[in-house]
């Protein structure tokens, strides 16, 4: 078994694409076999510069690792393909020796002609042929002009192929076109580069998109023409948006890594794609990288699109950040927090406060949220009025008032823990008449600086006396001056 992802490196990874590289990994996994990455960048017109190298990256993040490739020097070296231009070449002379090809010397004003004549005619455009039949004199007359190397497809018959996921297939040959193998400049389309690496590097499996199942028809017939054996082919399904429409950003999709820096886990991505199109049974959500290997195979891989959920992920991000040990979780929060306040941060106080916040992270980055005010040096930013709320918006004296009420308690606590400081202050509320939670909500304000924050007398405990008195005997001094 040896499958591969095969990039084009024109922009970011997106989505599609690595879930298609984590469905060819798995099932060369599951098989015990080897995955295989080559970047095909024989369109020079489209390169992006560091567009491999963010796939590579991705693929890292992900932990979807490759047996060979740009950097892992396998025996099918090199793997990037515009490395490997002159065995397209030299395979473009062999169809044509063999008359399954021909040079096409056809200029781009003709072509540009015959297509607007066609459409004219309202007839679907294609290359009408022209070179394919010139006699040994008139290529003579075209020798050392510019050309193109064409595929001479049958123009009679029908092509009939299987697809893993899709079932047989069959494609009318007079619908076909004759396609460039060869470009001007010398570098290889997609159809000729593929199917020749596919062959060389020994590809039993091949998974691509939905969108080359057009093609299909082309490669098995530059298989035939070879005399190769073609490898097995899936093609897996298109995601589509919630509304059914093609997948974009207004459905909460984001270019791969983007994905990392909005505070995503890579194990939540893994188990979010694998189940774009493939199930391990009718309920199961939640599916670790070894149970995926484990069970994955081609023949659960569904040929209808699937739909791409962004609070589902979310909601399993958030489920996967919950199971990890807080130390771990510290470990992972802590640069999204130190990129967030600016500065480093302690990661033994972190480990501290992750247990009061872990419940309700759904995202690495909301630790930025959560936590910050645990690391603030001085006075807290916020508006005074957050302090009064509702209750207390029309009498800020009975505000003030309790914050006092509660800095007397706070000091007499001697065992600073949140068992005490909670008994300490809790009657407070009864004594004015007011509910608990107007009470706490004030306090909260002014130890955190924020309506919503982690349990109020943890939050206390982990702050510390000194911090805690300090912030609270501020916050009466913002009410005073209010």
């Amino acid at each position: 078994m040896r499958t591969r992802y095969a990039p084009s490196p024109t922009g970011e990874p997106h989505i599609g694409n690595i879930r298609t590289a984590l469905f060819a990994w798995l099932l060369a996994r599951h098989h015990g076999g080897e995955f295989l990455l080559r970047i095909e960048d024989t369109d020079r017109a489209r390169l992006v510069e560091g567009a491999a190298e963010a796939q590579m990256e991705t693929l890292r993040w992900l932990g979807i690792d490759w047996d060979e490739g740009p950097d892992i020097r396998g025996s099918f070296a090199p793997y990037t393909q515009s490395e490997r231009v002159d065995r397209y070449q030299s395979h473009a002379q062999q169809l044509i020796d063999t008359d399954w090809a021909y040079r096409c010397h056809c200029s781009p004003e003709r072509l540009d002609d015959v297509r607007k004549e066609q459409q004219a005619r309202k007839e679907p455009p294609r290359y009408d042929r022209f070179c394919r039949d010139l006699t040994a004199e008139e290529r003579a007359t075209k020798e050392g002009q510019p050309s193109v190397v064409r595929f001479k497809t049958p123009l009679t018959g029908e092509t009939v192929t299987h697809d893993a996921i899709r079932g047989e297939m069959t494609f009318q040959n007079d619908t076909l076109d004759d396609f460039v193998l060869l470009k001007s400049d010398g570098y290889p389309t997609y159809h000729l580069a593929a199917i020749v690496d596919d062959h060389l590097m020994e590809i039993t499996h091949v998974l691509r998109g939905e969108e080359w199942v057009s093609s299909l028809a082309r490669h098995i017939l530059i298989f035939r023409a070879f005399g190769w054996e073609p490898p097995v082919y899936a093609h897996v399904s298109t995601i589509l948006g919630p509304d059914r429409a093609k997948l974009s950003k207004r459905h909460g999709a984001h270019a791969a890594l983007t994905y990392r820096e909005l505070g995503y886990l890579p194990e939540a991505i893994v188990n979010f794609l694998a189940l774009l199109g493939w199930s391990l049974d009718d309920h199961t959500e939640i599916i670790d990288r070894e149970t995926l290997i484990k069970h994955f195979s081609i023949e659960r891989l569904l040929p209808n699109p699937a739909v791409f959920n962004a609070e589902k992920l979310e909601w399993m991000n958030g489920a996967y950040i919950r199971a990890l040990s807080p130390q771990e979780l510290a470990v992972r929060g802590r640069p999204y927090l130190e990129a967030g306040i600016g500065k480093a941060v302690d990661p033994g106080r972190l480990a501290e406060i992750v247990p009061l916040i872990q419940e309700r992270i759904k995202l690495l980055t909301d630790v930025v949220e959560m936590a910050d005010f645990f690391f603030a040096e001085g006075p807290l930013e916020y508006d005074a009025s957050l302090l009064l709320g509702k209750r207390f918006a029309e009498e800020p004296e009975e505000a003030r008032g309790g914050l006092g009420l509660v800095i007397a308690a706070a000091e007499g606590v001697s065992d600073w823990k949140h068992e005490a400081l909670e008994v300490a202050i809790r009657p407070l509320a009864e004594g004015m008449g007011v509910k608990a939670g107007d009470l706490f909500g004030v306090v909260r304000v002014a130890v955190t600086g924020k309506t919503a924050a982690p349990p109020l007398f943890e939050t206390m405990e982990v702050l510390g006396r000194e911090v805690t008195l300090e912030r609270l005997r501020e916050a009466v001094g913002r009410l005073r001056s209010g």
